[in-house]
């Protein structure tokens, strides 16, 4: 099963809306789900900084800012393949 991670923070409303979008590409997909708040951890928080949501597949950054379910089912397809 692939592994997923978005990677956001508190208040940010384009972190919403990727838990949105990945909640429909779930709908489609089947992967595991994790969220990690990248305000917890300073070295998260430098990595990412202002670029959240970004979302992981199976631990390599796929996509970032604003995507859509359809992107999110390619870049399953595509990473790791």
């Amino acid at each position: 099963m692939r592994s997923v991670t978005l990677y956001g923070k508190p208040g940010c409303h384009l972190c919403e809306e990727g838990r949105a979008v990945l909640a429909a590409a779930r709908a489609r997909r089947d992967f595991a789900l994790e969220e990690v708040d990248v305000s917890l951890e300073p070295r998260l928080a430098r990595r990412y900084g202002e670029r959240v949501p970004v979302v992981a597949i199976d631990g390599e950054d796929a996509l970032e800012l604003r995507f859509e379910a359809e992107e999110v089912i390619r870049a399953l397809d595509r990473v790791g393949a």
